[in-house]
């Protein structure tokens, strides 16, 4: 047999975690990590945190999965906290965040065929973006690389470029359902959206009868200093997509909506087996305990801002290596000069930093919300000396 046990879709590097303290991954072979990846935004509470263990511990000696068919007192409880935390008056749970953008696209299209106009069932999207690797995502999402062998894609979704208000409004006719955006895009590159662009996004959106769906699967959960990103820019979506730190590891999303939006989402519409199941909520609800609290949202803040700044002081001794400094809070990007992957992987093996390549030239900094001075320190430790021992590739 020539094909691994595990199917190969991903190119695996010799990094094999068996543990986490903190802020730390431990491999199978004793090497030590500072991971500044997180599981790509979901760990945000670092590993092995108390809170979230215990919680997860007492649900599963309790009940560990029932049915939707069921009252669950624990969807109840999660789904209020949100309701009462964000612009939302209804919530969907979701295993990944793949399906709950697949959910707000659903939802999106049911509005306006509950409405009496069922040929209004376009997205449109932006370029570079990524919403998930279901059918219904790549879709939407305008990455040749998502594409491939996996073509024809479904019809619906229509692409502009990011941050260009004027395609957004030119892009809208008959079909036209919403916008799907991410407020930064992540995998894009940390490219974050304007101010003017996304409150242009909201007025066209209302003056149109639109929805604005925002993908916050990456940007949400205090990853950027507040709850949820729209909140820097004084605007409220329809619907929206979270997932990634809100289980902390466990997974779980949700799908989140306004009455008004959701008017389409009736008995029979859409569903899950695992979604919103005990465990997943009383991860969700220890999240919400660690991060419903003024004093740790405004240390992520701080402490994204020491970083970034920090950042942009370093960056200036590599100039042939780093060109700037993208993001907000704890969801930081380094565009560098050249491909990003062969330095993150000088990162990884020779000075055990863990970061996330994206698009656009791009190394992400996506560490735990956990972090203190001393990880800090220690990042920069890592990051200096790797900088000053690498040698760029030779030219192709």
């Amino acid at each position: 047999m020539s094909i691994s046990p595990l199917m190969p879709v991903y190119p695996r590097c010799e990094v094999r975690p068996v543990r986490g303290e903190h802020c730390h991954l431990i491999s199978e072979d004793g090497t030590r990590y500072l991971d500044f990846a997180a599981g790509i935004a979901v760990n945000l509470l670092g590993h092995s945190h108390l809170g979230l263990i215990g919680a997860i511990q007492q649900q599963a000696a309790t009940l560990m999965h029932v049915s939707n068919l069921y009252g669950s007192p624990q969807q109840e409880r999660l789904a209020r906290r949100l309701v009462e935390s964000t612009f939302a008056d209804t919530v969907f749970f979701t295993n990944s965040g793949a399906e709950a953008v697949e959910a707000a696209i659903k939802t999106a299209r049911a509005y306006h065929q509950a409405g009496g106009d069922p040929q209004r069932f376009e997205l449109i999207t932006f370029d570079q973006a990524f919403h998930g690797r279901t059918m219904a995502t790549i879709s939407a999402s305008n990455q040749d690389k998502m594409h491939k062998g996996f073509v024809p894609l479904l019809p619906g979704f229509r692409y502009v470029e990011f941050d260009d208000l004027a395609a957004a409004e030119a892009a809208i006719g008959p079909q036209t359902a919403g916008f799907l955006v991410e407020p930064i895009q992540g995998e894009g590159g940390v490219r974050v959206a304007s101010p003017a662009f996304l409150r242009g996004l909201r007025e066209l959106a209302d003056a149109h009868d639109l929805l604005l769906v925002l993908d916050e699967v990456q940007t949400g959960v205090a990853r950027t200093g507040t709850l949820y990103a729209y909140e820097h820019y004084g605007i409220e979506p329809d619907i929206l997509a979270t997932a990634k730190g809100i289980g902390g590891g466990f997974p779980l999303g949700a799908c989140l909506a306004t009455e008004k939006a959701a008017r389409g989402m009736t008995f029979g519409a859409h569903g899950s087996t695992y979604g919103g199941n005990p465990l997943a909520m009383a991860a969700g609800n220890a999240v919400l305990d660690a991060i419903a609290d003024d004093d740790l949202l405004a240390e992520v803040r701080s402490n994204g801002e020491r970083l970034r700044s920090r950042l942009e002081q370093f960056i200036g001794n590599y100039p042939e290596l780093f060109e700037e400094v993208r993001g907000l809070g704890l969801m930081l990007g380094l565009r560098m000069k050249g491909e990003p992957r062969p330095f993150m992987q000088h990162l990884r093996d020779r000075h055990q930093l863990l970061t996330v390549a994206a698009g656009d030239r791009t190394l992400r900094l996506l560490p735990p919300l956990v972090i203190g001075e001393a990880e800090i320190d220690e990042f920069f430790e890592r990051l200096s000396a790797a900088a000053a021992d690498y040698r760029l590739p030779e030219p192709a």
